[in-house]
């Protein structure tokens, strides 16, 4: 076939169109600027923020560590919250000694028929390591959220996460946490869980 045989579409229409401004969309982990929060989200509204804090770790590594944490909470107006988590190790002097997990994903309420929000949620989750964990679960009141995997999936060279639970509340102005996984075929056991103090939003 020619190089030079044309299309029989015709060219995109994208082909040679001007090029377009910044993405005008604001995301936020502060109330008090951007989108308004939408009304589906407000029995997670206490949730919404940048944390920092610090935790401990334990299986699957072979002994209990300590890290710090950063989670960052935010929206964009749409009934849904966006989920950012990075940790890094301590050392015996709660000093840096190294990058940790990093995730990212998306936590969003099931509405019902009339587009309100219900107390059953969903959440997807995916890390560097090759995984990717949809979750189900539910909200207790405004200040905790249970939610368990539903599927687990991991890459051909992927960590062999088979299960997952995690548990969020705010106690106190704080975030507290506690996650854990299974691995092949172990039940569910301890791996992270911190204490994480609003630092913005």
């Amino acid at each position: 076939m020619s190089d030079q045989q044309e299309n029989p579409l015709g060219p995109p229409p994208w082909l040679n169109a001007p090029p377009v401004d910044p993405y005008p969309y604001e995301e936020t982990h502060d109330l008090r600027q951007g989108a308004d929060l939408n009304p589906a989200l407000l029995g997670l509204l206490p949730f919404v923020g940048l944390w920092r804090g610090r935790g401990q770790g334990g299986f699957p590594a072979e002994k209990d560590y300590d890290f710090a944490q950063e989670v960052r909470i935010s929206h964009d107006g749409r009934p849904f919250l966006r989920y950012e988590s990075r940790s890094w190790l301590l050392d015996d002097e709660s000093k840096p000694a190294g990058e940790w997990i990093v995730e990212s994903g998306f936590w969003r309420p099931v509405l019902d028929a009339e587009g309100r929000a219900t107390d059953d949620m969903e959440a997807v989750i995916v890390t560097p390591e090759g995984t990717v964990e949809i979750y189900v679960g539910n909200t207790v009141g405004t200040t905790r959220l249970e939610i368990d995997t539903d599927a687990v999936a991991y890459t051909p060279t992927g960590q062999h996460l088979t299960g997952a639970r995690r548990l969020f509340g705010i106690v106190e102005g704080a975030l507290l946490y506690a996650h854990e996984v299974s691995v092949d075929k172990s039940e569910l056991q301890p791996h992270m869980s911190a204490r994480l103090l609003r630092v913005g939003g």
